[in-house]
Parts: structure tokens; sequence; C-alpha cells
């Protein structure tokens, strides 16, 4: 099963629909917002040769961060960020979301989401696999995922995500809109969402 992001933001009644649209998977049952704070878009350089934008250390520490981690390599052409933290099946996610647009008919793109995933459940890789592949309905004989290694955590990759192992109770996961980015833009955004005390 594919998941696609709604393109517009429009008002909705129920939150779960809203946190549907923000995570960019399926259904997800009685997953509920919790909070929702929108941020500024934080001033960055460009680091040259790159493609990339790299916030200088001082913009990292005060508006690069999001739930004790750190987010230090953004692809260029990504728009405004908001905040959201939910739950489901007892897990917490904080995320932050880049949306392009409102276009000429109101609808907006979700660029690219990098989240954190804490909760007991979550004792190791193969663990957080098995819960992910529930949260985004997949079938587990189906779903096609590559072992991958960003900086010193495993992980798997899919088509449009990326998520990893950090510790007992902590994982992350990085998606990004593959129509308009690339693999590598992916995982080198990944590279750069990592704790704060990480060196990756």
């Amino acid at each position: 099963m594919s998941h696609h992001s709604t393109p517009a933001r429009t008002t909705r009644s129920r939150a779960s629909r809203v946190t549907r649209r923000i995570v960019g998977s399926g259904l997800i049952g009685a997953a509920t917002v919790t909070a929702v704070v929108a941020s500024p878009a934080s001033a960055v350089g460009m680091d040259p040769g790159s493609g990339f934008h790299q916030a200088p250390p001082s913009t990292q520490q005060r508006a690069c961060t999001l739930d004790g981690f750190v987010i230090d390599r953004l692809p260029g052409g990504i728009g405004s960020p908001s905040d959201f933290e939910y739950e489901w099946e007892d897990v917490a996610f904080h995320s932050r979301v880049w949306e392009t647009g409102p276009d000429q008919d109101g609808a907006t793109v979700v660029d690219l989401t990098v989240k954190t995933i804490r909760g007991d459940k979550l004792t190791d890789l193969s663990e957080l696999r098995d819960f992910l592949t529930e949260y985004h309905e997949q079938d587990p004989d189906e779903w096609k995922l590559t072992p991958v290694t960003i900086g010193e955590y495993d992980g798997y990759l899919a088509t449009d995500h990326v998520f990893y192992f950090i510790s007992p109770g902590l994982a992350a996961e990085v998606s990004i809109d593959r129509s308009r980015f690339s693999e590598d833009d992916l995982l080198t955004t990944a590279a750069g969402f990592h704790p704060e005390s990480s060196s990756s």
C-alpha cells in the first residue's frame, strides 16, 4: 500500500486526519495531535559545493533542534517548517514538517519531515521495524526495506523515507518528497538529524 500526503492544508474536524497528513502515512487509527506549534523558518547559509543549506552553530542551537536532536543539513528548495507532537500506541512522536505553498489554488505540498520516535516498546532495530510496519500499514512480507547505516546508527531505507534506531526507547525517521528530491538528499538529511550529544 502506498501512502501520499494530502497536498492541501485544509480545516479538518478530526485530529487524526491532520496527523495522517502531517506524517505522510495512511490511516493511523487513534493517533491524535497533542500540540501544534508553528515555528519560523530558520536563517541558514549555503554549504558551498553541496546544494544543501547548513545552519551556523549559533542558529543551529537556537532554531535547528527538535526534541533533543540537531538538524544540521537541509536540502535547498524546501518551504517553511511547522512542529507537531502526537502519540500512537503509547509511542510519542515529535516532528518538524517543511511545506511549500500555498499555490494559486491554496494547496501546500510536504517537502520534508523529520521526527523523533520515543517509546518503551522500541527495544532494538527489529522492534522498531515491526512497529513502523504496523504504523505505516505495510505488509511485512512485501514492504521493501534496505538495511542502511545513518551516521553511527543502523536503520532501514524505503522509497521515500529512512528510519534508524538510536538507543532503547529512541529512534528517528526522515521522509522526503521523492518527486522533487533524490535518495541522496534523503540520506544526507538523515545523517544530519541526530541527538545533540552525537557527532554523526
